[in-house]
């Protein structure tokens, strides 16, 4: 393949690509599922089961309060808030069912989502509708892709929803939806607005002030490049204070007070679970105290120039079809590929040390990412840390391996 390379490398490549022992192993183009580690954070895990090995885990947890604080600190300046707003709960999803937990639903209230919506959300918000007869709607899309604003505007002025639930970027493609616009909405006709930014913490600067949203959730595994098994949850100070707290609250979140009564903690952390894998919750502070020094702004032009670059590349093979929508794209490429399985294609890359993922038609039952049933498609997803002579070579081996079948 004769392509030309992407704009010049950041002078601090060299740097991250060092702090990413992972990079010696493999071509990583796998950041929207979980993003190879930097040294920090694996270093903050290694550290604390060390601890853990040697002095046992609750005296570990003890020893480390001041790390376990700092990580709070540092998530919320990485979003804009403070320590007290932050609970650490184990991934996104667990985030958006606390959070749904909080709502008082009853029979005939409604929700509104999208159609770019996460599968697992849309799976719990068919089940609140199953179990408490709640009505969800869906609004319609823009043209190139996306929600529709407007369609929001309207839906809530005609149904006064209970909340509106939408994931700022879809598992499916790199399509960017309109969460600022839509969160503006949401304030100005003062509905609680719930923001799954579970693929945007890490890639795109989060300012949660600016989104107007009252709950918003993300995970550590993937372009904040923290572990698996940890993400938060940010709870507004309005909700704090109109008294929303999860369906079911433990010691970690409240105290039981007398034989029949419990207080709440003031905080975001009402909205915890006691059992902590602290190892983790430390690596997550290491990830959101690295990204800081990355620079958001700079991790997110990079990896955006990275994934033009990628798509720019997939439309010169004339098998592959770039499915990504939306005036404004993120750095997932999604492709189908003509004449191929595609399960079979993301295993061959990995044999060959390269690392791509799928998306499935069940992950993506409303979301239709190209007016047309897409079966399994290609998801090629790289970050700041990645290089274009990487892409290069990981689309050299797609375009082998598509033209020998």
């Amino acid at each position: 393949m004769n392509r030309s390379k992407s704009s010049a490398d950041s002078t601090h490549l060299d740097k991250w690509r060092k702090d990413t022992p992972g990079c010696n192993y493999r071509i990583h183009l796998n950041n929207a599922g979980a993003a190879l580690m930097p040294a920090p954070v694996i270093e903050a895990i290694h550290n604390h089961l060390d601890k853990e090995i040697r002095f046992g885990g609750y005296e570990a947890a003890e020893s480390a309060q001041r790390e376990i604080s700092a990580t709070y600190d540092a998530i919320a300046e990485l979003i804009g808030t403070t320590s007290a707003n932050i609970a650490i709960v184990e991934n996104a999803t667990v985030a958006i069912s606390q959070a749904l937990s909080a709502f008082d639903f009853q029979r005939g209230d409604t929700m509104i989502t999208t159609n770019a919506d996460y599968s697992s959300n849309q799976i719990m918000l068919l089940n609140l509708a199953d179990r408490y007869g709640i009505e969800i709607f869906r609004a319609k899309d823009l043209p190139d892709g996306g929600v529709d604003p407007n369609a929001v505007r309207s839906l809530i002025k005609k149904q006064r929803p209970k909340l509106v639930l939408m994931s700022w970027i879809p598992t499916n493609s790199g399509l960017i939806q309109k969460a600022k616009i839509v969160g503006d909405i949401c304030r100005e006709l003062e509905v609680p607005f719930l923001l799954d930014a579970c693929q945007a913490v890490g890639q795109l600067p989060v300012d949660v002030t600016e989104l107007h949203c009252d709950f918003l959730a993300a995970t550590g595994r993937k372009f904040l490049r923290g572990p698996r098994g940890i993400g938060f949850l940010y709870v507004s100070d309005r909700m704090l204070e109109q008294g929303f707290q999860p369906l079911f609250p433990d010691i970690r979140g409240a105290k039981w007070t007398s034989t029949n009564d419990f207080q709440l903690e003031a905080d975001a952390k009402r909205f915890e679970n006691w059992e902590f894998p602290y190892a983790l919750v430390l690596g997550l502070g290491a990830a959101a105290e690295y990204a800081q020094k990355v620079g958001i702004n700079s991790a997110c032009q990079r990896a955006g120039e990275l994934a033009t670059y990628t798509r720019q590349a997939l439309d010169q093979l004339s098998e592959v079809h770039v499915l990504d929508r939306g005036d404004d794209k993120c750095a997932i490429v999604t492709a189908g590929i003509d004449r191929i399985n595609i399960d079979n294609l993301v295993v061959q890359l990995r044999e060959r040390n390269i690392n791509t993922s799928t998306t499935k038609p069940n992950q993506r039952i409303i979301d239709n990412m190209d007016g047309e049933k897409v079966e399994t498609a290609l998801r090629i997803s790289p970050h700041y840390y990645n290089t274009a002579e990487e892409v290069d070579e990981a689309l050299g081996v797609i375009e082998e391996l598509v033209y020998q079948l």
